[in-house]
């Protein structure tokens, strides 16, 4: 190999003789040439001048940049020769041929764990020894991997880097994008194996396997009432911190959970489309008045596995279960008193308050309860809903048909 000048002949000797004159003050590496201790130095001082223009982050090297540079064009311009796959990093494409090699030279004393590198095992070892010594000069939290450090930066940087060509979603992790994909290609690869129920993410199918297993692994510290799913759980903490996140705009009305805030969202954006052709009620829902239509059919095909009752509502069949359980979960902050449902303990928090928030249309009388209401109402409506099926005399009130058919068992006694 020639060379123009005699200094830079002396400068690729040091390759040879392996000298490294040019030492770091702080951490002690050594380096052959001055331009690479200048580069080193940059990781004690923190600099990085080298910026991407598209997602802002910044790098203490230019061939890191550069590197950085392949996400945002998708280049990958390392292909393996073996099967094709291609790579943005040279190092990637080395570490990737020994998948076809098999060769994984560093073990794992302890577990016995192989790796392909050894940086990886070192990293490994720390899981071992309880060890982290990456921590975030933001938050403080510490990490056994620098590549967990790494990812975990992002959080604070609000950087998303990889970015989704179909609908621009974009994300901080390219794992992320990749299970996002699946929503485009409605891959499903995790499927149960009793049910056949596929799923896009692993954790998904877990989760749903617990419906067939009956584990309850989520349990809430203050009453013991378990969830299969997390969500579950978290939702359930609500009743305990009285949270309700979800607050109607329209009217004020508050909710603990989102599905039932969108459903209350109906009454005020959607006329009731769908009437019961026997009573007259109205539904925003055909789900509904499907389940409504139960009431006059007399159909319950909702069983309590414990005791065999039937309900023609699921709502009404965990509502029964509870009872089984013995869990009251709605707890009064007043008294302690604890209930069921809800809806108990609304009603018992009128005697501390005394508020009768059911007020008769017709006149100024007032009641806790809305089924209280709904019966004194039908005094001024004339109304009679429960009917003798022997002589077809109607009664406004239910016990009222209860003494009047007592009368026709004594005339059949006589």
């Amino acid at each position: 190999m020639d060379f123009p000048q005699k200094q830079n002949l002396d400068e690729h000797k040091k390759i040879h003789t392996l000298e490294r004159p040019c030492e770091c003050n702080q951490c002690g590496t050594s380096f052959p040439y001055k331009g690479n201790l200048d580069k080193h130095m940059r990781i004690h001082t923190g600099e990085k001048p080298h910026k991407c223009d598209q997602c802002g982050k910044s790098f203490a090297q230019k061939g890191n940049l550069k590197v950085h540079m392949n996400i945002h064009t998708g280049e990958k311009p390392y292909a393996c020769d073996q099967c094709g796959k291609s790579f943005t990093h040279k190092g990637n494409l080395i570490v990737h041929k020994k998948i076809h090699t098999g060769e994984k030279p560093y073990a794992c004393d302890q577990c016995g764990k192989c790796f392909i590198q050894k940086v990886p095992f070192n990293d490994h070892m720390k899981i071992h020894s309880g060890e982290k010594p990456y921590a975030c000069d933001q938050c403080g939290k510490s990490f056994a991997q620098k590549r967990n450090l790494n990812e975990h930066m992002k959080v604070h940087t609000g950087e998303k880097p990889f970015t989704c060509d179909q609908c621009g979603k974009r994300f901080t992790h390219k794992g992320n994008l990749n299970e996002h994909m699946k929503i485009h290609t409605g891959e499903k690869p995790y499927a149960c194996e009793q049910c056949g129920k596929c799923f896009i993410h692993k954790t998904s199918l877990n989760e749903h396997i617990t419906i067939h297993t009956g584990e309850k692994p989520h349990t809430c510290a203050q009453c013991g009432k378990s969830y299969a799913q997390k969500g579950g759980l978290k939702e359930h903490m609500k009743i305990h911190t009285g949270e309700k996140p979800y607050t109607c705009d329209q009217c004020g009305k508050s909710f603990r959970k989102s599905g039932v805030f969108k459903v209350h969202l109906l009454s005020h954006s959607r006329e009731r489309l769908y009437s019961c052709d026997q009573c007259g009620k109205k539904f925003f829902r055909a789900d509904f008045l499907k389940d409504h239509l139960k009431v006059h059919t007399k159909e319950k095909p909702y069983v309590c596995s414990l005791c065999g009752k039937s309900f023609s509502q699921m709502g009404t069949l965990k509502l029964h279960q509870k009872r089984h359980s013995g869990v009251k979960d709605h707890v009064c902050s007043k008294c302690g008193k604890a209930f069921f449902t809800d809806g108990a303990l609304k009603v018992h928090r009128t005697v501390h308050t005394r508020e009768t928030p059911y007020k008769c249309s017709h006149c100024d009388k007032s009641f806790k309860r809305s089924e209280y209401l709904r019966i004194h109402e039908r005094i001024h409506t004339g109304e009679k809903p429960y009917h003798c099926p022997t002589c077809g005399k109607s009664y406004t009130h239910f016990s009222s048909l209860t003494a009047h058919k007592k009368t026709h068992m004594s005339e059949m006694i006589e």
